[in-house]
């Protein structure tokens, strides 16, 4: 600023030379003109530094868009661009590339700065629904009264949960119940793998009851590898987003409650939310229920 003032005075004095002046400035005469027209517009105040951002920018985000982005953002604080664009796509809407949605995500404080830092697995894939379910427990989260114990069940190839339950234990009978109606309701698989833990993997050198009751409906049992959990990479993948999109931040009040969150949220993932493994489509798209019947008699 006081430079400019200082070459303002000389410029403007009687008998000025304007080429010297920018010699001695070194500056161009197109600045030197400029620098003089805003004083004499504006006085000292024309001499401040302006903003470089141009008065229109044809190739911004429509404003509807930008609405509609950052509406679905609320609704759904877990999801990246590629699953808002997604989303919005399949609801009739003209989306920008991702990464512009991401930009506008990134422009109004809406990205979580931890998000992308866990790196994914090397995915693997069963050709066809049902064959193959993993099965398993998130840990349990606190309600006001009691803990809940959330049991989810994966189809591995189109990532569809066939159940989410808010379970009050981790016992044998509660599991065999949530099986029991996922049975009658999608079919059996050819095969389901769990984990080492108890109610179906406790046994290092035996067949727990659970599997035994399992493998009788002619459906075949598999574990991961012990400390392995990228075996069920896929059902630990979906719990990251599970405890992001559900339970964090949420009071939970007893299991009624927590199966009406789960189903909601189940809802929402099954049908609606863009899976990024399987080519952004939603995994019901990719799930068909399984031709064979459950035994209700052994």
């Amino acid at each position: 600023m006081d430079l400019r003032l200082e070459f303002v005075a000389l410029a403007l004095a009687e008998g000025a030379n304007i080429t010297a002046l920018c010699e001695q400035f070194n500056i161009g005469r197109t600045t030197a003109y400029k620098w003089l027209k805003r004083f004499q517009c504006d006085g000292k105040d024309g001499l401040r530094d302006r903003s470089r951002r141009p008065h229109s920018s044809p190739n911004r985000t429509a404003h509807e868009s930008e609405k509609q982005i950052l509406a679905l953002n609320i609704e759904h604080t877990g999801w990246g661009a590629r699953k808002i664009k997604g989303c919005l796509e399949r609801r009739g809407s003209n989306m920008p590339a991702a990464s512009t949605v991401h930009a506008i995500l990134k422009r109004n404080e809406r990205i979580d700065p931890h998000a992308g830092l866990v790196k994914p697995f090397i995915r693997f894939e069963h050709e066809q629904p049902n064959d193959l379910w993993q099965m398993d427990f998130k840990g349990h989260v606190p309600m006001r009264t009691g803990r809940c114990h959330p049991l989810t069940l994966l189809d591995d190839h189109s990532r569809f949960f066939l159940t989410i339950a808010a379970c009050g234990n981790e016992q044998r009978n509660t599991v065999q119940a949530h099986l029991i109606n996922a049975f009658r309701l999608y079919g059996l698989p050819e095969r389901m793998t769990m984990d080492n833990g108890a109610p179906w993997g406790d046994e290092p050198d035996a067949y727990t009851g659970l599997e035994i009751w399992i493998m009788r409906q002619g459906v075949r049992v598999s574990h991961s590898r012990p400390y392995h959990p990228q075996t069920q990479g896929k059902l630990e993948r979906q719990h990251r987003s599970m405890i992001r999109e559900v339970f964090k931040g949420l009071c939970l009040i007893d299991l009624p409650s927590a199966q009406c969150t789960l189903d909601e949220w189940r809802k929402t993932y099954n049908y609606e939310r863009p899976h990024g493994g399987i080519g952004m489509q939603v995994p019901a798209s990719r799930y068909t229920p399984s031709a064979r019947e459950y035994q209700e008699v052994l």
